[in-house]
């Protein structure tokens, strides 16, 4: 379960989605006057201190509703509409598990729901301020109800249940049924910890350190803080990468973009009282390792291979980043919880040596892969490529050697074409984007020229980047391998290859993501604020394929569908309530190439087909992904301890671990083959399959 009391959305500078917006001059802000007052009706407790707005935001937030209206791709209009959809994203991320709140405070709060939009035009935002002291107050309230039960024990024999999801539920009705609510929030949470070999005193006690944390925590908060939580509900309602960093957390930003990247190599943000994985950087050793992975939740950090496991549940993430980081070669370990089993899952430990992050081994690699396929041979080529990355520092300086991903896998094409491969897969599964030129030229060494990827503005405007190269060179049986995490560069990449029908797409439906964001300072606009004012990053232009389709929201669909680790509702640009749609524009000028044709697609799937209803390992991994999403699917969990115990034995028996699917589905392993009797037999069940696939390709193109 989350209780998220603030979201940051961290900013991952890829070229590919980002851009400078240019001052406009005619933009100007004067103080503003006779600013109407909204005042709470609601009296609170006299021990609570009431944190109010900065002078400075009065201005800010003009400017920003401002900018937001001229720049931001999706124009929505700042009215009642809206200012019921802000209302609403700053109630959950104060309460999105509805565990603080009464209905009696939400019934207070509601005669400003429409009211907000003038709030924001004006500059004054004095009632979240004052809403955020009535969600301190009951927070502290908790907090003391909390420490009483932890003076008593449990029963865990009892029949009860305690409901996981409360995303639909209501606010509780008053003090008593808040009270049981938390009793059994409080027993799910010590049950977590005794089925983890834990007794209740020693859950407990975790569990009094981790409420005191939080209430140091809420102590911290001071007004940038509140402003930044209300600003990003504004953001949020207009997209979700959208967002405003106050003064601080602006800093802290540029400081950790020039220092030299040195830890495990993950990035991380915040989801209530979780530390998430937002992203793992290619060729850190947290990429290396492959055990770690996006939107897994880091629960307790321990150092070395004795340290102590702190319960890092409810940290700032400045604080869980310092105790993550380290010197090189130290060892750090992990207490997970995975991604694919959900929160109701046992946690998983592991174990990082620290590093500094090495691009270089973040560069695209290959392999070759040698077996016989009913009674044919076949000699195949797997390009790897982690990140689309360009030294733009030396290719900038004129330095010819500068290192690239078209450069470095155009080298490794000519190596693969010494072997005589008979075709060529590209593995872009853990890619997440990078250099938008790059997926250009990219492009270019498979197609002969033309567009690769339309772009459409804030102002309606279009233009098309294209490949110039006027020659192919790899015009070999193609495939491109892609999943949930394939983004950004990634997509436009895999749908020019699709569009130009040149290879075949092969996997899961990709992220979806294709919008470019703009960073800017605010400072620029008011130069005679003395007090240091935010940054905002917007979303200003969208990415569309030649054929028209944007791949946001959508994605790529593959020709050719595996089964999917992950629900494309809960990982995924379509898992964000406030994506921007799908839509289409015209098509580009192109020529097919027509290697792929609807009928070649039609047999390559009846093929997979075929070899699915036979195939052992592929049988095994579709049935027991279907049955990872039945455990995620699960909205409450039994708190009597027999029964999650029972539950928790057959699950280990009937299923396999996490990781077992996540190298399945994600792992390097590839890049060392294993055969037997020269038939291609891989850990990795996906790569497995899509070289066999691949083969499948090669027969049909030499048919």
């Amino acid at each position: 379960m989350k209780k998220r009391l603030v979201i940051i959305i961290p900013i991952i500078l890829a070229l590919a989605s980002f851009a400078l917006l240019p001052i406009n001059k005619d933009i100007s802000f004067d103080k503003v006057s006779d600013i109407p007052k909204f005042e709470l009706e609601y009296q609170i407790n006299d021990t609570i201190k009431v944190v109010y707005p900065e002078a400075k935001n009065v201005n800010e937030t003009v400017l920003i509703t401002e900018l937001l209206k001229r720049f931001h791709y999706k124009k929505v209009p700042l009215n009642d509409s809206l200012s019921s959809v802000i209302y609403t994203n700053y109630l959950e991320n104060l309460d999105n598990t509805k565990l603080y709140f009464r209905t009696s405070d939400i019934a207070s709060f509601d005669k400003y729901k429409f009211e907000i939009d003038d709030m924001l035009k004006a500059g004054n935002i004095e009632v979240p301020y004052q809403v955020f002291a009535v969600f301190k107050e009951r927070y502290y309230e908790r907090i003391a109800y909390v420490n009483q039960l932890f003076e008593r024990d449990f029963d865990f024999s009892k029949k009860e249940f305690f409901d996981l999801d409360r995303k639909e539920a209501t606010y509780p009705k008053s003090i008593a049924a808040q009270d049981e609510l938390w009793r059994k929030y409080i027993k799910s949470e010590i049950l977590n910890y005794v089925l983890d070999d834990k007794t209740q005193e020693e859950a407990k006690e975790i569990l009094i350190k981790r409420y005191k944390r939080y209430k140091t925590a809420m102590q911290q908060y001071n007004s940038a803080d509140i402003y930044q939580i209300f600003m990003n509900s504004y953001m949020e309602s207009l997209d979700p990468h959208t967002s405003y960093f106050n003064p601080i957390t602006a800093e802290n930003f540029d400081i950790e973009m020039s220092k030299s990247l040195e830890g495990i190599g993950a990035r991380l943000s915040k989801d209530g009282d979780y530390t998430v994985v937002y992203s793992i950087v290619p060729g850190g050793p947290a990429f290396k390792g492959n055990e770690l992975h996006d939107n897994d939740k880091i629960i307790g950090v321990a150092q070395g291979k004795e340290g102590e496991m702190i319960d890092v549940v409810g940290w700032r993430n400045d604080d869980v980043v310092q105790l993550i980081r380290g010197k090189k070669g130290t060892l750090v370990r992990l207490n997970v919880l995975k991604a694919e089993g959900g929160v109701s899952s046992k946690p998983q430990v592991i174990e990082i040596v620290r590093d500094k992050i090495n691009l270089e081994d973040a560069r695209a690699e290959s392999q070759v892969y040698e077996f016989i396929k009913e009674g044919e041979p076949y000699r195949l080529g797997v390009v790897n490529i982690p990140s689309f990355y360009k030294d733009f520092k030396n290719a900038s300086s004129g330095n010819a050697e500068f290192n690239s991903t078209t450069r470095d896998v155009q080298k490794l094409i000519a190596d693969l074409k010494t072997k005589e491969i008979d075709g060529l897969l590209i593995d872009l599964r853990r890619n997440g984007g990078g250099a938008l030129d790059e997926a250009v030229e990219l492009t270019g060494l498979f197609v002969d020229h033309g567009p690769v990827v339309q772009v459409k503005d804030y102002v309606n405007k279009i233009h098309q980047e294209d490949d110039n190269s006027n020659e192919v060179f790899y015009n070999g049986p193609l495939t491109v391998l892609t999943s949930r995490l394939s983004a950004s560069a990634s997509e436009i990449f895999a749908a020019a290859i699709q569009d130009y029908r040149r290879g075949v797409i092969i996997g899961e439906q990709s992220f979806g993501k294709g919008t470019v964001q703009s960073l800017i300072g605010l400072q620029q606009y008011i130069p005679e604020e003395k007090e240091k004012l935010g940054q905002l990053k917007l979303t200003t232009a969208k990415f569309y394929r030649i054929n028209g389709g944007s791949t946001q929201n959508l994605g790529v669909t593959p020709d050719v569908k595996l089964p999917s680790t992950f629900d494309h509702t809960e990982v995924g640009e379509a898992s964000y309530a406030s994506a921007l749609k799908w839509d289409k524009i015209p098509a580009a000028n192109y020529n097919l190439d027509n290697s792929v044709t609807d009928e070649f697609i039609i047999q390559l799937n009846q093929a997979y087909s075929l070899r699915a209803k036979s195939d052992k390992d592929l049988q095994n991994l579709i049935a027991d992904l279907e049955k990872l999403k039945e455990r995620r699917g699960i909205k409450k969990v039994s708190l009597n301890e027999a029964e999650r115990r029972t539950q928790l034995e057959e699950e280990e028996k009937a299923q396999p671990t996490v990781d077992e699917l996540d190298s399945a589905a994600y792992s390097k392993e590839g890049l060392t083959s294993e055969t037997s009797e020269k038939t291609l037999k891989l850990k990795d069940v996906y790569l497995e399959e899509s070289l066999l696939i691949l083969a499948d390709v090669v027969s049909l193109a030499d048919a």
